[in-house]
């Protein structure tokens, strides 16, 4: 291989493009001409094979990106380790769900929130491997992908911006609006602050799963879409500044300062701690 070449392969932009495209082909090709002529030969029952193929699926992209890096960048692929999984898996939900759970406490204090009734009945099991799968591809390739190349590239500060524009694409949601365009960038900034603290995806990864599972657990829609389940019945009522509206409680103010206030607590303890990086691009 010659010096050119070599230079090109290992461009960081390169690296984001062959780590998306590789992976995600590969789970594409998988997915639909293994796993689903495959379960779908079992059972005619798709609540049955489709949480199986989305939790296989994951596994595979996963392991996708794990040996396409560990070939490519020949070393440690340590955004994957499984050294803090534990800490992070249930402290990740939990702070992900809690999150959302205080603001639906304080629209409850407000008179703005009522549960009517709890039933699992509307939240079959495919829904939660949904969240899962679709959490996966976004933490994976934004902030293990995207915002792990570019910090190494640009430095900390720059890579921040880039991961609050990115996340941009989430304009595109049902009932999306100007303030969830601003809550996006808030997303962008607090997740990426998750993994550049850690270094590792899995608590951006659990964090959103946790986040994502709450919103049709207390009967919101999920990021604008009202085909999620749920499992509290309930009603909001009130300012859509307050509540979400139908965009769902994701887009209350409450939500974005909570969110914010993360983001700037991990942006502390990462510069406290001396984890800023500067960048090779603009290293002498």
């Amino acid at each position: 291989m010659n010096v050119l070449t070599k230079r090109v392969l290992h461009f960081p932009v390169t690296k984001i493009i062959i780590g998306i495209v590789v992976p995600f082909s590969l789970f594409v090709l998988i997915q639909n001409f293994v796993l689903k002529p495959f379960f779908y030969s079992i059972t005619q029952d798709k609540n049955i094979a489709n949480p199986i193929i989305h939790c296989i699926s994951f596994i595979v992209l996963l392991a996708a990106y794990y040996y396409l890096f560990r070939l490519y960048d020949k070393r440690e692929i340590t955004e994957l380790s499984l050294k803090y999984l534990p800490k992070e898996m249930f402290g990740g939900f939990f702070f992900g769900f809690f999150t959302l759970s205080l603001v639906i406490f304080i629209l409850y204090l407000l008179g703005h929130y009522q549960a009517i009734s709890i039933s699992t009945a509307n939240y079959p099991f495919k829904f939660f491997t949904v969240l899962i799968f679709a959490a996966i591809v976004e933490d994976l390739f934004h902030r293990g992908l995207i915002v792990r190349v570019c910090e190494e590239w640009l430095g900390t500060h720059l890579t921040l911006v880039i991961a609050m524009l990115v996340e941009l694409q989430h304009i595109y949601n049902p009932n999306a609006n100007l303030f969830s365009l601003f809550l996006d960038l808030v997303w962008g900034f607090t997740m990426a602050m998750m993994f550049i603290y850690t270094k590792r995806i899995w608590l951006p990864f659990f964090f959103h799963l946790g986040w994502n599972f709450s919103q049709p657990f207390y009967g919101s829609n999920l990021t604008g879409l009202s085909d999620m389940g749920s499992i509290i019945q309930s009603t909001f009522n009130g300012p859509e500044l307050l509540t979400g509206g139908v965009f769902g409680i994701e887009n209350s103010i409450f939500t974005a300062i909570f969110l914010l206030m993360i983001g700037i607590v991990l942006y502390y303890l990462t510069k406290k701690e001396g984890k800023i990086i500067k960048g090779k691009l603009f290293k002498g």
